[in-house]
């Protein structure tokens, strides 16, 4: 099992401080229906409660891969999820046909 700092591929860390992953508390915002992560853009609705979304935190450009709950008729963003910097997203991104692979020899 994988416990909380242990980072399985290489590259920082989160950024930025305390200990659940580097991400800030959901902030609280009256305004928005469907406005998932502070004015971010859903990309892909991955599953009922699951969502895709690129946002702007502290002037920077992140990937965000995020549970939703509803609480008195919003959608709000759960603690499950990560935040990728650009610099995460791009070995991530570099390394999708790895992953598939190992997807197969794994079904």
């Amino acid at each position: 099992m994988w416990r909380k700092g242990n980072k399985r591929f290489g590259g920082g860390g989160g950024g930025g401080g305390g200990g659940s992953g580097g991400d800030p508390p959901a902030k609280r915002q009256a305004a928005g229906k469907d406005d998932a992560d502070d004015g971010g853009i859903v990309v892909a609705q991955i599953s009922k409660n699951k969502r895709v979304s690129v946002r702007s935190w502290s002037g920077k450009v992140m990937v965000d891969v995020r549970e939703f709950y509803v609480k008195d008729g919003k959608d709000l963003p759960g603690r499950k999820g990560i935040s990728l910097t650009m610099d995460q997203w791009k070995v991530l991104r570099d390394n999708i046909k790895a992953i598939d692979e190992a997807i197969k020899e794994n079904t």
